[in-house]
């Protein structure tokens, strides 16, 4: 068991929530290619080309030739930097806020993809070069595209072929589970199995895994065509909603995927997000998210990948167990969960982790979270409304007065049924 300043007792295991236990942690010793960089680099470059090439458009527009008899005229047209930006709405002469969702019905234009390592695109892909994958792949995503908030999620009836990749990855890791799963993993899986039909001869439908999800933390499923960008993302955690795809990896590839399919989602991320704290730590990831600025996105992103998708947390548990290969052995670098730190800490997704970082729990891993984001800098603050799933903007002294007779009001009731109790 790997030490660090924040070594755990003989009483103490350390668990991790699975979410990439069948991407990249896996039960092979073997290597994968993988991307290239991160999807943090990945972005960060596609922004960049995306203003150069805004820049340059809008250059050739100020610059016009015209002919008259036989002389070139040019027009020299000159615009004041100040003027609004598309997507990006004005607050101050020195801070532009992003536009971010404010009602969970504009999550249906939160859709924009990352689009390079789809099977069409990504010469690595394992299905790049199988013409009935991919046309497989574009009929799946297109559920996606044509879905809107409030409609029924459609049911997609897989092959048995895609069923045979299901099941060897859900054998595999059903067998893992419980040594190197967390409790609360453990125990919504089970319920899972139970309420969902999980099963190693059954995908599950979306629509039924979003039913369960939503009686138990309010959380929703939404079906995504691919690798959804981290700000649009992000943001649908806000609302409680989780977008998941819903085809399924390459045969050839069963325990590993380039990029997140539903075996991904719905064997590592599902089970975690019926836990309320686990949940509670999702939603305030999104919140954060709403109108902040690219680099705070971009910390964001990351703390989400040390935390969502590779995070260690101790837990109690009766007897050592097996470890996971890697992240519990002693080849890469454990160190405790620190926010500030693992927002910077530089990733990569082409071979195992070299860095992870361990909380003492959900609660306190939480804890340390809120205390980040009260850094991140924004002209507002952001509240979810549960009644009408909406956001409610808190920039004035007014609104803030209305967030804080809500919570007197809860206080009150709860503080009444402490009374009943004594």
């Amino acid at each position: 068991m790997p030490q660090s300043s924040g070594s755990t007792s003989s009483t103490k295991s350390i668990r991790r929530a699975p979410s990439e236990l069948e991407r990249s942690d896996s039960v092979t010793s073997q290597r994968f290619l993988g991307r290239r960089q991160s999807l943090i680099e990945d972005a960060r470059k596609e922004r960049e080309a995306a203003a150069a090439a805004a820049e340059a458009a809008e250059a050739s527009e100020q610059i016009v030739f015209e002919e008259d008899d036989g002389r070139a005229l040019l027009n020299i047209f000159f615009t004041l930097r100040n003027t609004k930006t598309p997507g990006v709405v004005p607050h101050s002469q020195s801070l532009r806020v992003h536009w971010f969702p404010k009602k969970i019905a504009d999550l249906d234009k939160c859709h924009h993809l990352v689009t390079k390592f789809d099977p069409d695109l990504d010469q690595d892909h394992p299905g790049y070069t199988d013409a009935a994958y991919r046309q497989r792949r574009k009929m799946i995503g297109d559920i996606a595209f044509r879905y809107r908030h409030g409609e029924p999620i459609p049911r997609v009836e897989y092959t048995e072929e895609e069923i045979g990749t299901w099941r060897e990855v859900y054998l595999t890791l059903r067998d893992l589970y419980a040594t190197h799963a967390c409790s609360e993993h453990l125990e919504a899986f089970r319920l899972l199995e139970k309420h969902c039909g999980y099963s190693p001869d059954n995908i599950p439908q979306l629509e039924d895994v979003s039913c369960f999800l939503k009686e138990h933390t309010g959380f929703i499923l939404r079906p995504v065509a691919g690798l959804l960008s981290a700000r649009d993302f992000l943001a649908s955690l806000a609302f409680r909603v989780f977008q998941c795809t819903q085809y399924i990896r390459h045969a050839s590839s069963p325990m590993h995927s380039p990029e997140p399919d539903c075996v991904h989602e719905l064997l590592g991320h599902v089970p975690m997000l019926a836990d309320s704290t686990f949940a509670q730590f999702s939603q305030s990831l999104g919140l954060a998210s709403l109108g902040a600025s690219d680099e705070d996105i971009e910390k964001l992103s990351t703390l989400y990948w040390f935390t969502v998708e590779y995070g260690l947390c101790k837990q109690n548990w009766r007897g050592e167990g097996l470890r996971c290969r890697h992240s519990l052995s002693d080849e890469p670098e454990v160190r405790e969960f620190d926010p500030d730190a693992a927002a910077v800490q530089p990733y990569q997704d082409q071979t195992y982790q070299p860095v992870y970082f361990i909380s003492e729990s959900f609660a306190d891993a939480k804890e340390k979270f809120r205390r980040y984001v009260a850094g991140i800098k924004r002209p507002f603050s952001v509240r979810f409304d549960p009644y009408t799933t909406s956001i409610q903007v808190l920039d004035n002294p007014l609104k803030i007065q209305g967030g804080l007779e809500c919570v007197k009001d809860e206080l009150k009731m709860l503080a009444d049924a402490l009374s009943v109790l004594s």
